[in-house]
């Protein structure tokens, strides 16, 4: 039986049948864990960087829809909008936008002015196209 100061023995338990570790074996298992590391944090970053482009695409459909809102409240509007309303929307023959609460047909498929489109004003102040 091999004493500690033996250098034929292990601190651990040992098999002699298990196979006899090399060198080269540990520097091959090293290499293919690097590799494997380098895929994996390569996947996590790359399914980061589609969010982000996601998020980023969100986040521009966001400002539109908001530029969009402000510029049709800018419309001139000579009532109180009420949420829940559909309201259509005019233009001047000099630009000048408005809403009214008359719809083409009202007018007899004759409006006054060039229709652009009717919106329902939303409890949160956005407008949806009717």
């Amino acid at each position: 039986m091999p004493s500690e100061l033996d250098p034929r023995a292990s601190p651990y338990p040992l098999s002699r049948l298990a196979p006899k570790i090399e060198l080269v074996d540990l520097a091959r298992e090293i290499e293919q864990a690097d590799v494997t590391i380098h895929m994996v944090a390569s996947a996590k970053l790359a399914a980061i960087r589609e969010q982000m482009i996601a998020l980023k695409q969100q986040a521009e459909r966001v400002l539109e829809e908001a530029r969009a809102a402000a510029e049709l409240h800018r419309a001139r509007c000579s009532f109180k909008k009420i949420p829940g309303h559909t309201y259509h929307l005019y233009a001047r023959d000099d630009g000048e936008r408005y809403f009214s609460m008359l719809s083409p047909e009202d007018w007899r498929g004759a409006p006054p002015h060039r229709f652009e489109g009717s919106y329902v004003l939303e409890a949160d102040m956005r407008w949806t196209p009717v």
